[in-house]
């Protein structure tokens, strides 16, 4: 277990008000602090305010498409690690999501299970990648 301050923080970031309510009661019981944003233009206002540690991304909402919210996440926050969650998946988008430095993709529907596995692995990569950086430097 991980002290309260080293609370893993995370995004949920889709327009349908449904998925961001089950995402949030799916991770509701791991500890992790959680908000929701309905487009992108909210998530980036909240990562303003707060950095989050991982980000759950749905690629297809109005406004600024996922793609781009993805890019300027890992531009401005490289050490976030984001989770892209589509309900139009294709060997295209998951290559570019990639290339922007997507940590995962994953096709709707996804159950409990799977957003808890998502956002744990992309955590435990996040502490990985903080961690040997400060070998680096230390």
């Amino acid at each position: 277990r991980w002290d309260m301050n080293d609370k893993a923080s995370i995004l949920i970031v889709d327009d349908e008000e449904v998925v961001r309510h089950s995402h949030l009661r799916s991770l509701a019981e791991t500890g992790c602090y959680t908000e929701a944003a309905e487009d992108g233009q909210k998530a980036i206002h909240v990562m303003e305010q707060h950095p989050f540690d991982v980000v759950l991304l749905d690629l297809r909402m109005p406004g600024q498409d996922g793609m781009d919210v993805l890019k300027t996440i890992k531009q401005r926050w490289p050490e976030c690690e984001v989770v892209v969650i589509t309900g139009y998946p294709t060997i295209e988008t998951a290559k570019e999501a990639v290339r922007l430095g997507a940590h995962n993709y994953i096709a709707k529907p996804v159950g409990p299970d799977d957003v808890i596995k998502a956002a744990s692995e992309a955590m435990t990569q996040k502490r990985w990648a903080l961690r040997s950086e400060s070998r680096i430097t230390h």
